[in-house]
């Protein structure tokens, strides 16, 4: 049996992936990150859509920078911002890596329960 990765014990490691789990742990964050997937939004913008003041944006909108999930661009003397993929990508692929261990144990369960008779 190969023996298993060792995992990195400290939990406030400052890794892209665990600024961007962080950032995306707030529900505000998450509901800006929404508001700006289809196309960039001012700050203004975005609060008045959440319901927040324009400070609150743009705080969070710092926090999701800073991770890597949101850019910002000038539009004449706006703010706008952004979706970053790239930042995105990084979460993706972590969670991506625990679906063949979960499809391989689903397999199984179900070739376990239909019995050497069903198949």
């Amino acid at each position: 049996m190969a023996a298993e990765p060792a995992i990195d014990p400290d939990p406030d490691s400052d890794s892209d992936l665990d600024r961007a789990l962080r950032a995306l742990a707030d529900g505000n964050r998450r509901a800006i990150l929404r508001a700006i997937r289809s196309e960039p939004q001012s700050v203004g913008r975005i609060a008045e859509r959440l319901g927040i003041s324009q400070q609150t944006a743009s705080h969070h909108l710092g926090v999701l920078r800073d991770a890597g999930l949101a850019m910002g661009s000038r539009d004449g003397t706006r703010h706008l911002f952004a979706v970053s993929t790239d930042g995105l990508a990084a979460v993706r692929s972590y969670l991506d890596d625990f679906w063949p261990a979960k499809l391989s144990a689903l397999k199984a369960a179900v070739e376990a329960r239909e019995g050497p008779d069903r198949g």
